[in-house]
């Protein structure tokens, strides 16, 4: 069969050293809509549900009973595709932060001719969402020509926590799915039986995300690549750097930063464990690395109707660059990129005239001490290298 490097276009707005990574010539491109699912008005439930997403993340343990406890989505910023399953076609959260493909929140699922009940119940918490159910292997399409048969996907009877989607598709690491399934160590996981089949010829997932502009909340464009990158979507190089030995970001695409700095001020002590996250909204630093870079803004404060950090405008032409170095290369945030653009103050209940950083609190850490979400990689361009067992990021064009 053919191989297919997929570039799964998002219609809306939704990861060693620096080496330039083609996508492999000759292949074909399947281009997928996706398109960014709001599901509360409230802003503030962002940060809420980002926060229990990473509760859960920091305490995953492998020695977790058959209902493991995985990180919580977040419900306000889903990145939705329209994945086909059987005959049924589904909308899906996609999810770097879980590993589990499932259907069935909102829209039934109905076997079929290509389907088949294994027999074994599944049960996956996400912290303030759950599912629980029967696994089934039925074909998954994820574009015309490019159907994965007999994949492994859980099918609900009851599911929390996921009003107006129908279930995830998981691009974690397959060991997140250990104890998820009964009579099962590990379940195959999309990436995973697209290579085994043939369809890809690499465990590559590259993701494209496009910052929202104005005053919009719900629309931009984007792009997800299964089997490859888009070398259209960044300039440069890749820096690729390993999946970090620290748990339990190892057991996620958990990396190493080096260094910390606000503008020429280092404010981390040392190397810091952590992850890249699709799933998480804002960008999070364990509290000490937190407060050393907000001592130096002046009259900084948690605002108590957004959930985020208050610039007073007094501080905010003051604010300087926040550069990590990751793999040997410094990935800079400017304060236009983690300040809120005032078009989008009013829709988070903020105050025009203040500002508002995107740079979060992530608690006291302990092998989880930051997480790169969706504001840092609307800036980057980010592969998820199962292959290799390594990060990537370059600059977004």
């Amino acid at each position: 069969m053919a191989r297919l490097a997929v570039a799964i276009a998002l219609a809306a707005a939704l990861f060693g050293t620096g080496i330039a990574a083609p996508a492999n010539a000759g292949q074909a491109a399947v281009n997928i809509p996706f398109h960014r699912y709001k599901a509360s008005p409230n802003w503030k439930q962002a940060v809420t549900s980002d926060k229990s997403r990473a509760l859960h993340l920091s305490n995953k343990s492998k020695t977790e009973s058959a209902a493991a406890s995985f990180p919580a989505i977040n419900e306000d910023f889903s990145y939705i595709s329209q994945v086909t399953v059987g005959t049924q076609t589904f909308d899906l959260i996609v999810d770097t932060g879980s590993s589990n493909t499932w259907v069935g929140a909102g829209t039934k699922y109905k076997a079929g001719s290509t389907s088949k009940n294994t027999g074994d119940s599944v049960s996956v918490s996400y912290g303030s969402g759950s599912f629980s159910g029967e696994e089934y292997t039925d074909n998954v399409s994820l574009g015309s020509g490019f159907t994965i048969k007999s994949q492994s996907v859980g099918v609900a009877s009851s599911a929390t926590g996921f009003s107006g989607v129908d279930g995830i598709i998981g691009f974690g690491p397959d060991d997140l799915t250990e104890g998820t399934v009964s009579n099962t160590n590990v379940v195959p996981t999309i990436v995973d039986n697209a290579y085994t089949q043939g369809l890809i010829s690499s465990k590559v997932l590259g993701v494209y995300f496009d910052p929202l502009s104005g005053s919009e909340t719900t629309a931009a464009n984007g792009e997800l690549t299964l089997g490859g990158v888009d070398s259209s979507k960044y300039s440069g190089s890749i820096t690729y750097t390993p999946i970090t030995s620290t748990s339990p970001a190892s057991e996620y695409w958990g990396i190493n930063i080096s260094k910390i700095a606000y503008g020429t001020t280092s404010v981390s002590s040392s190397s810091l464990p952590g992850i890249v996250d699709t799933g998480t909204t804002l960008i999070y630093f364990q509290t000490s690395t937190y407060k050393a870079l907000y001592k130096n803004v002046p009259g900084y404060s948690v605002d108590s109707n957004t959930g985020l950090v208050k610039i007073p405008a007094s501080s905010y032409s003051k604010l300087k660059n926040v550069v990590l170095t990751i793999g040997g290369t410094a990935f800079t945030l400017t304060p236009a990129q983690y300040i809120l653009p005032q078009a989008q103050v009013a829709a988070w209940g903020g105050v025009a005239g203040n500002y508002y950083s995107l740079i979060g609190d992530l608690g006291t850490g302990d092998g989880l001490d930051f997480i790169l979400g969706q504001k840092f990689l609307e800036n980057y361009y980010s592969v998820f290298d199962t292959t290799n067992h390594r990060v990537g990021l370059a600059t977004r064009t």
